[in-house]
Parts: C-alpha cells; structure tokens; sequence
C-alpha cells in the first residue's frame, strides 16, 4: 500500500523544518509522531513533530469579534476554506542505503518534498538497535518541549514495538544525570505514561 503525503515543506534546515498541510486532512499528523521525508530513492530523513499550529488570518479576525455566528458560517470556515496548517520537525535520523543512523542528515530537504507519517514497521525499524541515541536531539533543544515530546514519542514507540521503553529512560537518565531540574520534569511526563 503506498504511503499519501500529509504535508509539503515549507522550509528546512540540518536540524529540522516547518510542514505545511490542510486542516481538513484526516490524515494530520499528531505532536509527537513520527515522520519521515524521502530525499531520494534512498535517502530518508526522520523526525517528530513537536509544533503545530493554525495561523489567522483576516476572516477569522473579523468572525471572532462578531456576535452571533452561526454554526454553518464556522463549520464553512473550517471546512471549505483552505486553512493551513503549519508543523515544526525536528529531526532525528536518517536513513541511506538502508542503514538507520541517528545523525542529522547531511543535507536538509528542499522546499515542497512531500512528508509521510511513520508507519509501525517504520518506527521499529528506526528504534531497532534498541540505542536511544537519536534522544540528544530533543533532550539538548530548548526551544521545544522536550519532556512531553518524550512522553508521547515513548508512547508510539511502545505501541508500535511493545518494548524499548526501559531502554529509553534509561538512555535519558545516562543523558541528563549533570541536569537534575530537565532529569525531573523528563521523568515526570514520561511516568505518565506508563
């Protein structure tokens, strides 16, 4: 079964990128899902989605003022109009001939490539060695919200493997015993879900 895109860049960098893609799509990636972007036939990037969110615009400033809006001039808004919805990715990894690395890519995507969510298999794949060590990437970003990002990707890759979550903590614990504040909070959203 082929994979359908659920978003195109907008720009990119070696660290990440911005994803736009339409608020009606079912398909609409999740904070925390993983994604790949196919680069070329072999050569794909992974990362997480750790920003979502809906710009306004002019229509939508004049509606949140007004009194009395109807629910079909709001449902018309948010279905027949083509509101964008814009997602941050920070990557994780790539994947060349094969062969799942945990580094940055050593080129970022370009304008327009199409991104795919993960499938489980993906998600294995990517977590197979059982390292963690793409978790630097999160864990040293402060401009995200690294504790929840974990808890929720932890989530999927539970649900996906069934296991590696220990492994996980583990290698978070290794990564953060010199910052016990960043330790703390880590532990505390991930210990919501287990």
């Amino acid at each position: 079964m082929e994979q359908i895109a659920i978003g195109r860049l907008l720009r990119s960098s070696i660290t990440g990128c911005v994803v736009g893609c339409n608020l009606s799509q079912a398909t609409a990636p999740a904070f925390g899902q993983m994604v790949l972007i196919p680069l070329d036939d072999k050569t794909k990037v992974f990362g997480l989605v750790y920003d979502i969110h809906i710009d306004d615009d002019g229509l939508v400033r004049q509606l949140v003022t007004a009194s009395g809006i109807s629910d079909a001039v709001i449902e018309d808004n948010r279905v027949n109009r083509n509101v964008p919805l814009e997602m941050s990715v920070l990557f994780v990894g790539c994947e060349s001939d094969g062969r799942i690395s945990h580094l940055l890519p050593l080129r970022p995507p370009l304008t327009l490539d199409s991104i795919y969510p993960c499938s489980d298999a993906d998600l294995k794949r990517f977590c197979a060695d059982g390292s963690f060590g793409y978790l630097r990437h999160l864990l040293r970003n402060q401009d995200i919200p690294a504790a929840e990002l974990l808890a929720v990707h932890l989530r999927e890759v539970l649900a996906a493997a069934g296991e590696g979550s220990a492994a996980a903590v583990e290698t978070v614990i290794s990564m953060l015993k010199d910052d016990y504040p960043q330790l703390m909070d880590v532990l505390s959203a991930v210990s919501e879900v287990f």
